[in-house]
């Protein structure tokens, strides 16, 4: 057996949300046609891998993201509960710079302490529960690969304490595009390479592509500005 397992770590596609609901972990989020589109690319992209583990977080848009991996090489979709979106106090809002949100006084007691943050699950407890489902993906594919499709917080956060970055960040700076795929290498039980691609790309519209701004005052479709999904 080899002693090399790879563990892909995927954001889900694009979300039905015309309303721009920052929908965190409420249920009834499912993908577009557009992310329809981007799981069956992403498939499309790994069906020539050593790919013998597929599980998801448990939210709909993940699931309906992982099944046309799981589907291509004849695997049953596991649920891990440590792969959901982060939680957060302004779920179910509209929430974006331009929006307001900011002059509430309402909100200003959960907008303290950015470096926690005061908003929401805490990033020390992201990287605990997300470490420990890459290392179980890693556990059950051994020797072969692994796909865990999550959320962009978590992705981008675990991916920050493996390359040893700071947690805090500036969100419009998260590389994590829709349905794309953050590698984790490890040899034995420990990682030693850490790679990015988007292998739906050309699908994502550009204002939601990796580092792109969106346009002032308007929130991404189916994100918040700051807290994206």
């Amino acid at each position: 057996m080899s002693d090399i397992t790879v563990v892909h770590l995927m954001r889900h596609g694009e979300v039905a949300n015309p309303d721009g609901i920052l929908y965190g972990r409420l249920p009834g989020y499912h993908l577009s046609e557009l992310g329809r589109q981007m799981a069956e690319r992403v498939a499309e992209h790994l069906a020539s891998r050593d790919i013998t583990h597929v599980v998801s977080s448990p939210l709909e848009r993940a699931q309906e993201t992982a099944t046309p991996i799981a589907k291509a090489h004849g695997l049953d979709l596991a649920t891990d509960e440590r792969l959901i979106e982060a939680d957060n106090v302004f779920q179910g809002k509209t929430f974006g710079v331009g929006d307001g949100a900011l002059r509430r006084p309402e909100n200003w007691k959960h907008l303290v302490n950015p470096f926690k943050p005061s908003w929401g699950e805490p990033y020390v407890e992201q990287v605990v529960r997300m470490m420990a489902a890459l290392n179980a993906a890693k556990d059950a594919a051994r020797g072969h690969e692994a796909v865990c499709v999550s959320h962009q917080l978590p992705i981008w956060i675990v991916r920050s304490f493996v390359e040893r970055r700071r947690l805090w960040h500036d969100p419009r700076k998260r590389q994590c595009t829709l349905a794309s795929l953050t590698t984790f290498t490890y040899q034995g039980d420990k990682i030693v390479s850490v790679g990015y691609t988007e292998p739906a790309r050309d699908l994502v519209p550009p204002h939601l592509r990796a580092g792109a701004k969106p346009a002032k005052g308007k929130s991404a479709p189916g994100n918040s500005k700051a807290f994206g999904a």
